[in-house]
């Protein structure tokens, strides 16, 4: 007799997370599929789809759980806005998967409203270390500047596309680079 697969994994909503991103490594994002990600998991193929509905409903999930992750490490940053680029650049190279979905809206629900809650948690993290920064600027074109520079330098380190004198460890070369901006 087969066993069954699927409802007795315990917290299957996690394990097809954790999955996802496994897979997302590997094959990126938009090479996911459920039924993959379901043999990774070890359960069922129709057993993601009672979590996620759908390969955008998963990404939706991941998408806010990367933007909630984000918000956790810039605010840990506090309001040091060089602390926090050089946050920003550990997170995309830490939780790469999280990182490649979450710039990706054509991917996801971008108007899920758990998602939007975790991108403005996120954006506010960013705005704090902002609001640091010596008055007479505009607080929403600082932001959008900084968020540019961190975004574009953690891009071009996970696409391998910066000279070699910026060295092998990501938070080292974004604080010498990013500290160019700050001083």
């Amino acid at each position: 007799m087969t066993e069954t697969r699927g409802y007795h994994h315990g917290d299957l909503r996690r394990a097809l997370l954790a999955a996802a991103l496994d897979a997302i490594e590997e094959v990126g994002p938009t090479a996911l599929s459920l039924r993959d990600l379901a043999r990774r998991a070890g359960v069922s193929h129709a057993a993601p789809a009672h979590h996620f509905s759908d390969k955008a409903g998963l990404l939706t999930a991941l998408a806010a759980q990367g933007f909630d992750l984000l918000a956790q490490m810039l605010s840990a940053a506090g309001d040091d806005l060089l602390t926090a680029g050089v946050a920003y650049v550990d997170f995309a190279v830490g939780h790469r998967a999280h990182f490649e979905v979450m710039f990706r809206p054509e991917l996801y629900r971008a108007d899920d409203a758990e998602l939007i809650a975790a991108r403005e948690r996120a954006g506010a993290a960013l705005r704090s270390g902002v609001a640091a920064l010596p008055a007479g600027g505009d607080p929403n074109r600082d932001a959008l500047a900084a968020w540019s520079i961190a975004h574009g330098f953690a891009t071009l380190w996970l696409a391998n596309a910066l000279p070699d004198r910026v060295g092998d460890n990501p938070s080292e070369a974004a604080r010498q680079i990013l500290s160019r901006l700050t001083t």
